[in-house]
């Protein structure tokens, strides 16, 4: 009985947090009065301040990241019959919106100690399979760090392939003064709210390509030629659009729309907010044997959308030979780790899944946990601790002293 009242007492550091205040709520009432709340004018001003931020020239907001993955294919010609290589180490959203359109994944490990797309792997993949059916490469910006972008465009040129960059975690990454997504043809984002930058749900879409953007504008919107602010307001607006495409309702709402205007004027201080708290992580957790911090390479600015560390696997070991059942052992003790973490009120997660092992494309694919062993290993082996701007500096040394005292 003692346990169970000292266990209820105990504060829950949640995972992540949405930063709201009143400046949501009161664009959330204004839109509510406004009459006005399908997608609309501010959604449109979402747009304007996300492509600034980003410096693309075009951004289209959407349900989803991966309603916007999905339009972001169709809008380069990506469908049955073609290939898209991707890492196995992303969000099986990632695989699923290929899948949606008819083409097939093909999986390539990651760097173990990025956690992106190795582009030796890439390279490897393509030349010994490479055949006229591959038709793209899908980069991931995982946890908030940018993938080796020059590296993959170098391969996408030599073989032709479109780079269309699932930049889910990448809002406010950098490589090079770069914002993650603005080297590829297309990217897109999540708006969940486990992002820095979120909307409830909701995706977007950044592209310099012109014609594309309007392809995708007009996608998300059933194929209608006009969208209904547009016809509100220009004259002979109470006439119906044309519909000369087949679309999807794959539409942002202005509710939606308005929380993502006053996001973004937070956005470089909550970014850098993020930055700051792990920042204080990377000090706290040096010299713990076991727990590997994530490694940034120069030049790279991470978003840090999710704090994800390494237990036990150093990431700077890149080899062909592995322990396999010293890798079974390890991935018990970290959700043993897990566990204990949780019990004492600190919220965890594993970073993310390697797709290949999951059971519909393991089944389909016929895959094996090592066809792509560093993707197998992030999975097995990876914890995320929490994060959020303005995490109070106790709160991690409680995350720090409760995980040395379980190690």
């Amino acid at each position: 009985m003692g346990n169970d009242v000292k266990n209820a007492e105990k504060k829950i550091i949640p995972i992540t947090k949405p930063q709201f205040d009143e400046s949501e709520e009161q664009a959330v009432i204004d839109v509510l009065r406004s009459g006005w709340v399908v997608q609309g004018p501010k959604v449109a001003e979402f747009e304007g301040l996300f492509a600034e931020f980003t410096g693309a020239k075009n951004a289209i907001a959407v349900s989803s990241c991966t309603t916007a993955l999905q339009l972001a294919l169709i809008a380069h010609s990506i469908g049955p019959g073609d290939k898209v290589l991707m890492p196995s180490l992303t969000y099986i959203a990632t695989a699923n919106a290929v899948e949606y359109v008819g083409a097939t994944p093909v999986f390539v490990d990651i760097d173990p100690a990025t956690l992106t797309i190795d582009p030796d792997d890439l390279r490897a993949c393509l030349k010994a399979n490479h055949t006229s059916d591959i038709k793209a490469i899908i980069p991931v910006s995982l946890f908030g760090l940018c993938s080796d972008m020059p590296a993959v465009n170098a391969l996408a040129q030599e073989y032709n392939l479109i780079v269309i960059e699932d930049a889910a975690c990448g809002m406010g990454a950098y490589r090079e003064n770069h914002h993650a997504g603005t080297e590829a043809s297309a990217a897109v984002f999540s708006l969940h709210p486990r992002k820095a930058i979120t909307t409830g749900e909701g995706g977007m879409i950044i592209t310099d390509d012109d014609d594309k953007a309007d392809l995708m504008r007009k996608l998300r919107n059933h194929g209608a030629s006009a969208s209904d602010l547009e016809r509100h307001l220009k004259e002979g607006g109470s006439l119906l659009p044309e519909f000369n495409l087949l679309g999807y309702n794959y539409r942002m709402t202005d509710i939606q729309g308005a929380i993502g205007v006053e996001q973004m004027k937070k956005a470089k201080n909550l970014f850098n907010a993020r930055r700051k708290v792990a920042a204080r992580y990377d000090e706290m957790l040096k010299g713990i044997k076991g727990i590997y911090s994530p490694f940034i390479p120069d030049g790279f600015i991470s978003a840090y959308q999710s704090y994800v560390c390494y237990y036990k696997f150093d990431p700077q070991f890149k080899s062909a030979r592995f322990d396999r059942n010293q890798i079974q052992v390890w991935n018990k003790e970290r959700n043993q780790l897990m566990a204990g973490l949780e019990s004492e009120g600190i919220t965890v997660r594993q970073g993310t899944h390697a797709v290949h092992t999951l059971g519909y494309y393991r089944n389909k694919y016929n895959l094996t946990d090592f066809d792509f062993p560093f993707a197998f290993i992030a999975d097995r082996l990876s914890i995320t601790l929490p994060l959020y701007p303005g995490m109070p500096k106790d709160d991690q040394k409680r995350v720090v002293e409760t995980l040395k005292s379980l190690l």
